[in-house]
């Protein structure tokens, strides 16, 4: 039974780790924030109701928790052959209309730091962040 308290603490430091390394301003990462608590409801039953034996309904409570896992990461990537706006990217980037290049520069690295997704962050927010970079670069 130690074995079963030592996952759901994984479980739990887990979901710690991700809600601390949220990219999303404040305010505006509910979804994600709900997504991983739920999902670390889910596998921590899951992991119960396999100790006890209940295989069956500890992988269907397991996929479904690792399924909003990973669909909660996903972020939409700016459509093909769509622009985005100066005053979106500006509002992307955090940055005020009379910012300059090495402001936009300075902006595009701090949040860069943080949604890369070799630190932990994804593709479709990485590319947004560089396209929100190269509509205010290019002005």
């Amino acid at each position: 039974m130690s074995l079963v308290w030592l996952a759901l603490a994984a479980i739990a430091v887990w979901a710690l780790v991700r809600l601390g390394r949220q990219t999303e301003r404040r305010g505006q990462g509910h979804w994600r924030v709900t997504a991983t608590l739920f999902s670390a409801v889910l596998i921590a039953a899951a992991v119960l109701l396999a100790a006890r034996g209940s295989w069956m309904a500890a992988a269907v409570l397991g996929s479904a928790g690792l399924w909003l896992t990973v669909s909660s990461r996903q972020r939409p990537a700016m459509p093909r052959g769509e622009t985005m706006s100066a005053a979106e990217a500006r509002s992307l980037l955090g940055v005020s209309t009379e910012a300059s290049r090495q402001d936009i520069q300075a902006a595009w690295k701090r949040l860069m730091t943080r949604a890369h997704p070799d630190q932990g962050g994804t593709a479709g927010l990485a590319s947004r962040l560089n396209a929100a970079r190269d509509r205010l670069l290019k002005d």
